[in-house]
């Protein structure tokens, strides 16, 4: 087993640190999830800790780690007797982002239980991690199946597996920890909300502290046993002071006042349910006890909110994770004891600065925080008329000239569901129709490899005429390996969502330019909700350009359509030329997923020779590759060429406008007929 790298010896990364420490001493505070860049020590960070965390007390031979004080009545090991148990250090098990159900959860033997009526149960990596650490790398990126088995176990503390009405539950209670680069997309809210404490972590920008970072690693990898041998002393240390904080931890008194600032903060921010609450008291209590304290004080509770409630504040995928520190400040010192109150207010400087509020006690700095919780500066424009020139139904003498700037999208929307037709088989996801691991059943075919889906009555069906031969007697059935069949089920995928966006002078009147990012950025929404990948081609000018290439983060497309500048001519096979090459090229890396593409214009072609054939013939190659497209129409005024139609056609697929885009725009249009017919 290689040496890991000492915790002790990673360079700066408080907050990090400090999140992962609060866990070790608190298990309960429900483990870390470490927002940040690639090559910050995330993966590093974690798996070190496993080297402070305490030994475990365990029953001789059983795989699921019960506990000889109180073992788990319902294990699968047991009924355990009693008997002395034996300590081991407790596990850090690895979740592969690929990894199977079977492999997660463990594996049934359906041929045994079938014919033989025994439970044989393989135990799987929740097994494992149980009384230790379940830490998933670039957890983000974690399969949707995956990630509810997670939040089932997460929830209950067990893990139950159930195949054909044979079921085995055993314990299954961890510290899940995570790591993730929210450029490759965000998590679902359910499982952020699983995680305790989330940080942010970045690279350092201070050259000293940059040049200890890389001395530190050389020579960790020409020596790593030396370079852990001189660390020895400082891990002991801080194994010991984990030690003594988990002794004082029940001692820690959490009073009335500080439990009604934890209360009024997570009621100031809004945050969903109760957990946020429960958290940010188990974190200030171990806050207090690495502190060496018994009672805890308004700085562990302003360190705790810091921790606790950044990624449980997110309102819509949209929004930066983060608080308003200001607001934070004002809320604790108006829910604090009188005195404090009356400090506050006869302190000379009004402005404490950003670190006013204490490091809470325990080290570790507060973690950098976004604006998420800030009201932005008003925009120079909002897109009325009588402010906006440009906003005459497409102006093209107007619009067509230099470029303007960036206009705010309009209010996001609920969108229609668009799909691509046919019968996919993609990453699980929410959109299209596929043959996925979950879903309804809808036939039966013999098992490729390990079998996962046992289709009951087509195994019956298959072993039943085999009986007499294979000199059955009795009321069981003899079913044999080449009996057995596997369910094909049929679900949802996640599709490659492409959207080509038109942002030329002709779309560059501000209010249609504000309603068409808004349409977008629905859009966007949806494709988060759904789990695709999503990409941005943009074109005005003379060219098109790649805005954002395929990627799962949807706050990184709008956050490029938010800064989208419009002017210009309209280059229209430019942007279809490049939406097919980005294409070509996602479907060398990723065959198995589908594309819809979404062309977002008015139809118009300018600039060039012949710019409307050249555009149609671009049209052409995507129908001729069957790519299944979606045209949303932005022309605008009372009179309609249709030119977004006809592009359509081209494309082989259809056209809707910006209004026919609403999914509640076919229920307001029935609600309205109703009305009338009631009124006549």
């Amino acid at each position: 087993m290689s040496t890991p790298y000492p915790f002790t010896a990673i360079v700066g990364q408080d907050d990090l640190r400090l999140g992962l420490l609060l866990n070790a001493v608190s298990p309960a505070v429900g483990g870390v999830l470490v927002r940040g860049e690639k090559g910050t020590a995330k993966s590093t960070a974690v798996r070190a800790l496993a080297a402070l965390m305490p030994e475990v007390s365990v029953v001789p031979g059983c795989r699921f780690s019960c506990d000889p004080v109180s073992p788990d009545p319902a294990c699968p090991d047991g009924p355990h007797a009693e008997a002395a148990g034996v300590s081991r250090a407790a596990r850090t098990v690895e979740l592969p982002v690929g990894a199977s159900e079977d492999r997660l959860v463990g594996a049934l033997d359906i041929e045994r239980a079938l014919s033989e009526g025994v439970k044989a149960f393989e135990p799987g990596l929740l097994a494992d991690a149980h009384r230790g650490i379940l830490y998933v790398d670039e957890v983000n990126l974690l399969h949707d199946h995956l990630v509810d088995l997670l939040l089932d176990a997460a929830a209950m503390g067990a893990s139950y597996v159930e195949r054909e009405g044979v079921s085995v539950r055993h314990a299954a209670r961890f510290l899940l920890v995570g790591t993730m680069n929210p450029e490759e997309g965000e998590l679902r809210p359910q499982l952020l909300d699983r995680f305790g404490l989330t940080v942010e972590v970045a690279a350092s920008r201070d050259t000293d502290e940059r040049v200890e970072v890389v001395r530190r690693r050389l020579a960790y990898d020409d020596d790593p046993e030396g370079f852990a041998a001189r660390w020895a002393e400082e891990e002991t240390a801080l194994r010991e002071r984990i030690g003594a904080a988990r002794a004082l931890l029940p001692r820690v008194v959490l009073g009335d006042g500080v439990l009604r600032q934890i209360a009024a903060t997570c009621a100031a921010f809004e945050v969903d349910g109760m957990r946020a609450d429960i958290v940010m008291a188990r974190t200030a209590t171990a806050l207090a006890a690495w502190a060496g304290r018994e009672e805890v004080t308004a700085d562990d509770v302003r360190q705790a909110a810091l921790l606790a409630l950044p990624h449980r504040r997110r309102r819509n995928p949209f929004d930066a994770p983060g608080l308003d520190e200001d607001k934070l400040d004002q809320t604790l010192d108006e829910a604090g004891p009188q005195e404090n109150q009356e400090k506050n207010d006869g302190d000379d400087d009004p402005d404490p600065g950003p670190d006013g509020g204490g490091d809470g006690g325990g080290g570790g700095g507060v973690p950098p925080q976004a604006d998420g919780d800030r009201t932005p500066p008003p925009a120079e424009d909002d897109g009325t008329p009588s402010q906006a020139p440009d906003s005459a139904p497409d102006a093209p003498g107007r619009s067509a000239g230099a470029e303007q700037q960036p206009v705010a999208a309009a209010e996001p929307f609920r969108t229609k569901m668009l799909s691509v037709p046919g019968l996919g088989e993609g990453a699980a996801g929410r959109r299209s129709r596929a043959r996925t691991a979950h879903g309804r059943t809808t036939g039966a075919v013999r098992p490729q490899g390990a079998l996962t889906k046992l289709h009951l009555s087509a195994t019956v069906q298959a072993a039943a005429p085999h009986q007499r031969s294979r000199g059955r007697s009795g009321r069981g059935l003899v079913v044999r390996r080449d009996d057995l069949r596997q369910a094909t089920r049929e679900g949802r995928e996640g599709n490659l969502v492409l959207f080509v966006v038109d942002a030329s002078g002709s779309m560059a009147a501000r209010q249609r330019m504000s309603a068409v990012k808004g349409a977008v950025l629905s859009l966007l929404l949806d494709a988060y909700q759904r789990r695709d990948k999503v990409g941005l081609v943009t074109f005005r000018g003379k060219e098109a350009e790649v805005a954002l290439p395929p990627t799962s983060s949807v706050d990184a497309a709008a956050a490029r359509l938010e800064s989208l500048p419009t002017g210009g001519r309209t280059p229209l096979a430019a942007g279809l030329l490049k939406a097919h090459d980005v294409l070509r090229v996602e479907r060398l890396r990723d065959p198995s997923r589908r594309p819809l593409l979404v062309v977002v214009t008015d139809g118009r072609a300018t600039g060039g020779p012949e710019p409307v054939a050249l555009a149609g013939r671009a049209a052409r190659l995507h129908q001729a590759e069957g790519t299944a497209s979606v045209v949303v129409d932005c022309e605008s005024g009372y009179v309609r060429l249709g030119l977004a139609g006809e592009l359509a056609r081209e494309l082989g697929g259809t056209a809707v406008t910006l209004d026919e885009l609403r999914a509640d725009s076919i229920a307001g249009l029935v609600k309205d007929v109703t009305a009338a017919g009631r009124a006549a």
